[in-house]
């Protein structure tokens, strides 16, 4: 019964599809699918009457309903490559696990060790604009720089991270 309908009436259908639905080949083709599908379901609904008119009926309802709600539905937006997620290898998890070790070890140092570390590793900036940052001569930038790499890594060999 569904093949002798989908030979008659399957090519007039699926042009009309195509026309509701502004040429959008796969929609319509999922809608002539729906619309056998359910003169299969209900083969009552057939008897005794003209079989095209009904298909027509019901296709028109699936499209008329399919849009309705897409516009019930707030608008879909586009993927932002930035903020889609990849999977963490195991490599981003140790580069995290280090950051968060050295972080910790970090915030155990003095404020002027810390400080001084901050300015010439993480801000790149040379002795003197740290100097100047800081507000203390160069020179006491390089001894607080030596001292607070002695200690940065002393706290780091303490959690298991330094050589």
């Amino acid at each position: 019964m569904l093949r002798a309908l989908y030979n008659e009436h399957g090519g007039p259908l699926l042009g009309y599809v195509l026309r509701l639905t502004g040429g959008d080949r796969p929609q319509a083709e999922d809608v002539v699918q729906e619309t056998l599908l359910r003169a299969w379901r209900h083969p009552e609904a057939l008897d005794g009457r003209p079989v095209r008119p009904w298909l027509f009926t019901v296709a028109r309802n699936l499209v008329v309903d399919a849009h309705r709600a897409r516009r019930a539905r707030p608008p879909e937006t586009g993927i932002d490559e930035h903020l889609v997620m990849t999977e963490a290898g195991p490599d981003d998890i140790d580069r995290a696990l280090e950051s968060w070790t050295v972080a910790e070890a970090l915030a155990d140092l003095s404020p002027q060790h810390r400080a001084v570390l901050v300015e010439t590793y993480y801000q790149g900036r040379s002795v003197a604009e740290a100097a100047k940052t800081l507000g203390v001569p160069p020179g006491t930038v390089k001894s607080r720089t030596y001292y607070a790499l002695r200690a940065l890594k002393l706290a780091l060999e303490e959690r298991g991270l330094a050589p």
